[in-house]
């Protein structure tokens, strides 16, 4: 599994990324009982996003893999040059890491990277999905035509936080904002064909996504069980940080989930 893990490293230093922050990792379990999780972090993001989570995970005893998706943790114009079937496969080779080793994966998804597990879960076994601020709508009014404005304004800037700026760029490729329209869309039409149980998890508070398309999704999603949670409007886009007050409340929702799914691989 080192081995592995090791080959995306040097990919991702061999693609420019030079904060070791931003490349993935693998936190491994000594349990017998460990499950993989698959933690696919959001657009502009890096695997920072989801580490005060895999650490929560592996203090719990599962092995914890977090992926980086092409085009991030570099620069922008890095991003604006990728497809987001580069971004499925570098999960799907997530995916494969932890499934080669007869782990039970469970794929843990933040925004793009929750639309990102359920394109894959059409192919690939999972034991269950936590779905963090997914949707099938953005908020921007002018998102759906990123596809004809992307030639006219390359890039939507945006105020960070100092705290934000190694794990975001301030400036997002309306390149990448097609390639997610293009898999919001597919994915739309795709939902109830997935089977793998799943916990959606929203906030009010969202300011990226559209109200409600987190709800939608769940409703239309073929999974059984299922359950969804709403957060408040204290809570933000990113549930994953120290950025979201009710942080401690998302894991131990998450884990309440995890209790309930299977231990062993299928």
């Amino acid at each position: 599994m080192r081995t592995a893990v090791e080959k995306e490293i040097a990919l991702g230093r061999a693609e420019g990324v030079s904060n070791e922050d931003n490349l993935p990792f693998l936190l491994e379990s000594k349990q017998s009982s460990a499950r993989g999780i698959l933690l696919v972090h959001g657009f502009t993001a890096t695997p920072q996003e989801m580490r005060p989570l895999a650490e929560h995970l592996h203090e719990r005893g599962d092995t914890v893999f977090a992926v980086r998706l092409p085009g991030h943790g570099t620069r922008s114009a890095d991003l604006a040059t990728r497809n987001y079937q580069e971004w499925l496969e570098a999960v799907a080779r997530g995916h494969r890491l932890l499934a080669g080793h007869g782990l039970p994966v469970v794929g843990i998804g933040l925004s793009t990277g929750a639309l990102l597990l359920l394109k894959l879960a059409l192919s690939e076994q999972f034991s269950g999905l936590v779905l963090l601020s997914p949707f099938l709508h953005l908020r921007h009014r002018l998102a759906p035509l990123a596809g004809l404005l992307r030639y006219l304004v390359p890039y939507q800037k945006r105020e960070l936080k100092p705290a934000e700026q190694t794990r975001y760029y301030a400036e997002r490729p309306l390149r990448g904002i097609h390639q997610i329209n293009l898999l919001r869309r597919q994915i739309g039409r795709e939902l109830h064909r997935i089977q793998a149980p799943a916990l959606v998890l929203a906030a009010e508070g969202d300011a990226t996504i559209a109200p409600g398309t987190s709800a939608e999704l769940f409703r239309r999603l073929g999974s059984r069980p299922k359950t969804f949670h709403l957060f408040g409007e204290d809570v933000p886009h990113v549930l994953t940080t120290a950025e979201n007050p009710r942080l401690q409340e998302t894991f131990n929702r998450i884990d309440r989930f995890l209790a309930q799914l299977p231990h062993q691989a299928s």
